[in-house]
């Protein structure tokens, strides 16, 4: 397996490297594109084919890019598996959400879910959104400051399959919902500092409110989290968000396995 990341990470580059391990497999990391030929100019699809020539079986794509790992599919032989697209999806980090949240209640379908934070150029809001609308009955809440609201293209892709509501005050909605999944506002991805120092703080998860609003919410986070989750939440029994991103690896051993045909 080739991991090739082109944005920072530390879960899903690890939990990758992790379950090929588990799984008798070696891995081989592209590295900072600091140090790579892509900082002389070289293609992503040229990059891409020469690791692909190397006999890689598989390779992990995480890009800024929206499409690039569509791209490096259509170009190798290798299987590809999408790390991260850019703002627009994040597969792989859905399919634990959606299995940890499946551990804790034993079920999705009837379940409501809030979706807090930056539903706009969070790739994982986006990708969650697609997975709960193909199970019955869910009732999504979309928390947001008006201008990180969820994309249009994803509310169009969801419309009819998923039930949902759009807020941007959480406490209306808190005593209505099984699981808050929290995201960070994506500092990376906004077109000045000025617009993101207005919403980096428009929410923030703390002991302090989760007391006053006597909530037994389980609280998601795909993490990293700078301040909307405090760290005085961690030792609640509505924290999971640790154990959310350790069940990262199974589920991506179980991935690699079900793409490479293997037998576990």
């Amino acid at each position: 397996m080739a991991t090739v990341f082109m944005e920072p990470s530390t879960r899903t580059r690890l939990s990758f490297y992790y379950a090929m391990e588990k799984l008798g497999g070696k891995t081989v990391e592209f590295g900072s594109p600091k140090v790579s030929s892509t900082d002389k100019g070289e293609s992503f699809e040229d990059t891409i084919r020469i690791i692909d020539g190397y006999g890689t079986d598989l390779i992990v794509v995480r890009h800024p890019s929206e499409g690039a790992s569509k791209l490096a599919a259509e170009v190798a032989d290798a299987k590809v598996i999408n790390a991260g697209d850019g703002s627009r999806e994040h597969p792989t980090q859905t399919l634990l959400d959606l299995y940890t949240i499946w551990r804790i209640f034993g079920k999705i379908s009837g379940l409501k879910i809030g979706v807090l934070g930056d539903l706009r150029y969070g790739r994982t809001a986006s990708s969650l959104a697609y997975g709960l609308s193909m199970f019955n009955d869910v009732k999504c809440h979309f928390i947001s400051p008006h201008i990180l609201k969820m994309k249009e293209e994803v509310l169009d892709r969801v419309k009819g399959k998923l039930d949902y509501e759009e807020h941007e005050d959480i406490n209306s909605v808190m005593e209505d919902i099984d699981v808050l999944y929290v995201t960070r506002v994506q500092k990376e991805r906004f077109p000045d500092s000025e617009a993101y120092e207005k919403v980096r703080n428009a929410y923030t998860i703390n002991r302090e409110f989760l007391e006053k609003t006597q909530s037994k919410t389980i609280i998601l986070h795909p993490l990293p989290r700078v301040d909307e989750i405090t760290k005085d939440v961690d030792d609640m029994p509505n924290s999971r968000y640790f154990e959310q991103a350790a069940n990262g690896m199974m589920i991506r051993a179980t991935l690699i396995s079900e793409v490479l045909g293997l037998e576990i």
